[in-house]
């Protein structure tokens, strides 16, 4: 973004400044704060944002926001003074989205938001212009800041849309107003606040509130929950993905090695594709930038050459090597029932190396039934197949107790808090024939895990 004060106090309604510097850009924080910046901080009920103003000026700030009823405003800086530093931010976004030509792609779901973010984009960059939300940028804050750091020549920004409760996804589509929009699937995150998976689903598909009227969805279609929303829709352009075969574009054939997953598709496209990224869960996501690729033009050999450079976000299935030759798999930026069963139905069917361990986190945000969700996981780990299971956090308690008859207590080690002992105990375990998968909610940082392994 580039726009001077001046412009920007016409996009808020404000009366004209005083003086009238060129802005290049927004932050909300002095420490990644960059000259020409407009500043805009919130005053909460800890911190009040407007002591940092003077110092972003001295950073080089070319201007900030002051709240209206905020005493004592500095002086012979530019302010633009505004009732509310969170709408006035949505509004210049929404402002500057309205005078871009640039095509909004926006993905939610439960699970694999942020992996599909990277692959739709990673497939697109070597094409067009691409930006994409950087980390988790993807609220009623984060998404007004990504788009008001788009260049004016951007011709595709991929935007993930998240959410606790309902009326979000529709507050940040109607922002965006998104050409083209994914669905990932329908989990169990967030369950506490929407009450069922029902809910869950009502919640993401609030995405078409500010689809195009020509614009696509893209949606797992191998969740049944969705199909009622999808009914009750007429008109709505559809594009489904999945294992089934009556979807749009479907898997009918996965291998994995350690250099990542090769796939046949059939359906919409009939190729043979490859990512450099371990997972049947990411092979799905694949599914859904394969279709958004298709409908903007790409050809499938483009789509091709595309995915086999996709770099994903820390943390997500990715394969690290260690010391002693082992090969941890780290997903452990979050977890759910649905994304926990995933990968360990990827372990399960993997055969890059034969001794097989888990090391599973607790799951947050379960609401109520957050014992049996944990409980259940116990079902999908076999003996036969796993070598050990480590669990850490007090809500794996409740699985230790499921697989205390499976495994013996060589085999099976739970942790409340103590990393120290959790990896003392795995390092007894793994040699260069063992492949260790690591998942867990964010909150349990079970990165720390992987960190003494790692080369």
């Amino acid at each position: 973004m580039k726009k001077t004060l001046a412009h920007i106090a016409k996009w808020l309604g404000l009366e004209q400044p005083s003086s009238n510097p060129l802005v290049t850009g927004v932050s909300i924080n002095t420490r990644t704060l960059k000259p020409g910046d407009l500043f805009i901080r919130f005053r909460g009920e800890n911190v009040n944002g407007h002591k940092f103003v003077e110092s972003a000026f001295d950073k080089g700030a070319a201007a900030a926001f002051w709240l209206k009823d905020e005493p004592n405003p500095p002086k012979n800086v530019p302010l633009l003074f505004v009732d509310s530093s969170e709408a006035a931010l949505q509004q210049m976004a929404r402002a500057y989205r309205e005078e871009l030509s640039t095509v909004f792609i926006g993905i939610t779901g439960s699970n694999g938001k942020t992996s599909t973010k990277d692959l739709i984009a990673g497939m697109l960059s070597p094409y067009y212009r691409v930006k994409k939300t950087e980390g988790n940028f993807n609220n009623e804050l984060g998404l007004p800041l990504t788009i008001l750091s788009l260049e004016e020549d951007t011709e595709y920004a991929v935007l993930e849309m998240g959410m606790s409760s309902f009326g979000e996804i529709e507050f940040l589509s109607n922002m965006a107003k998104p050409t083209y929009a994914v669905i990932t699937n329908i989990g169990e995150a967030h369950m506490k606040d929407l009450g069922s998976r029902e809910g869950i689903a009502k919640a993401k598909f609030e995405i078409i509130a500010g689809l195009n009227k020509d614009g696509l969805l893209v949606y797992d279609g191998d969740e049944p929950l969705l199909k009622p929303f999808i009914s009750n829709a007429p008109g709505l352009n559809t594009k489904s993905f999945g294992t089934g075969n009556k979807n749009d574009l479907c898997i009918e054939q996965v291998t994995f090695t350690e250099q990542g997953s090769s796939f046949i598709v059939n359906g919409e496209l009939n190729e043979e594709m490859s990512i450099p990224i371990l997972g049947e869960h990411q092979v799905k996501n694949t599914l859904a930038a394969l279709l958004v690729g298709k409908e903007i033009g790409l050809s499938s050999q483009q789509m091709r050459d595309a995915l086999k450079q996709i770099v994903l976000t820390d943390m997500r299935m990715q394969v690290i090597e260690t010391n002693n030759g082992s090969i941890f798999i780290n997903d452990a930026y979050n977890a759910a029932p649905t994304s926990m069963r995933a990968a360990i139905q990827f372990l399960e069917k993997s055969t890059i190396k034969p001794d097989k361990w888990l090391v599973l986190g607790d799951m947050l945000e379960l609401g109520p039934d957050e014992k049996s969700f944990h409980e259940e996981i116990g079902e999908y780990i076999s003996n036969d197949v796993f070598s050990g299971v480590c669990l850490f956090g007090s809500r794996m308690k409740w699985l230790k107790d499921q697989l205390s008859d499976k495994f013996d207590e060589q085999q099976l080690k739970w942790v409340e808090n103590d990393y120290e002992s959790l990896i003392s105990f795995l390092d007894s375990k793994i040699t260069n024939q063992s492949i260790v998968l690591v998942k867990g909610s964010r909150g349990m940082k079970l990165e720390k895990v992987i960190e003494p392994f790692q080369k």
